[in-house]
């Protein structure tokens, strides 16, 4: 893989990393309520919960992705179309639970439990499920490295780059509610959405990329 590509691949799943989500809301609410312990395991849980979509992304994606342009087409389009769904729906969302209220009398958990919890989160995830098989393939390049291998890099990158900003998450989460107490969940999902409306519009322009 050409380090240009690669660096791109990052660039472009910053906003995504670090625009909240489920993940996000789950680890504040653990943390909220259970300590920074658990709120760890549960980041934990989450992140081996994106390796089962990296699994199944290069199990059927991969040779969709490496077989012609028109099949390629297909997934691009699919993938772009269900990002603005995505987007959209999280527009709609009417959450009004303010970050204070995170974890506001909630049941203290096991760190095992939240891990289980997260690895749930992590696997349940359609935004993340979604960015996996239609997302990762605009940055393979036919006639390198074996595709599965080039998604799993591309997989693993994103957990490495995820995994920061959860465990930020989980470390500073009671500090996160001091300073920020009045934003509501509702604010929050616009913010991913439009970071969904941004990925929809790359993979709708990416090119097949070939060598």
């Amino acid at each position: 893989m050409q380090l240009s590509v690669f660096l791109v691949f990052m660039a472009a799943c910053l906003p995504l990393v670090l625009a909240p989500g489920p993940s996000v809301a789950y680890i504040l609410t653990t943390t909220l309520s259970s300590g920074r312990r658990v709120g760890l395991s549960g980041v934990a849980g989450v992140e081996l919960g994106y390796v089962v979509h990296i699994v199944a992304a290069v199990a059927g994606i991969s040779a969709v992705i490496a077989a012609s342009a028109a099949a390629f087409t297909v997934v691009k389009i699919a993938g772009a179309g269900y990002l603005i769904w995505l987007g959209i729906k999280a527009w709609r969302s009417r959450d009004n639970t303010r970050l204070r209220d995170l974890g506001a009398g909630g049941a203290t958990v096991t760190p095992s439990e939240a891990f289980r919890r997260g690895l749930l989160v992590g696997v349940l995830n359609p935004k993340t499920a979604v960015f996996f098989l239609s997302f990762l393939p605009q940055f393979v390049q036919v006639g390198r490295a074996p595709v599965w291998l080039q998604m799993s890099v591309l997989g693993l990158t994103f957990i490495a780059m995820a995994s920061i900003p959860d465990l930020a998450w989980a470390l500073t989460g009671s500090g996160v509610r001091r300073l920020l107490p009045g934003i509501r969940m509702k604010t929050m999902e616009r913010i991913s959405g439009t970071v969904l409306f941004g990925l929809a519009g790359y993979a709708l322009t990416a090119r097949r990329a070939v060598t």
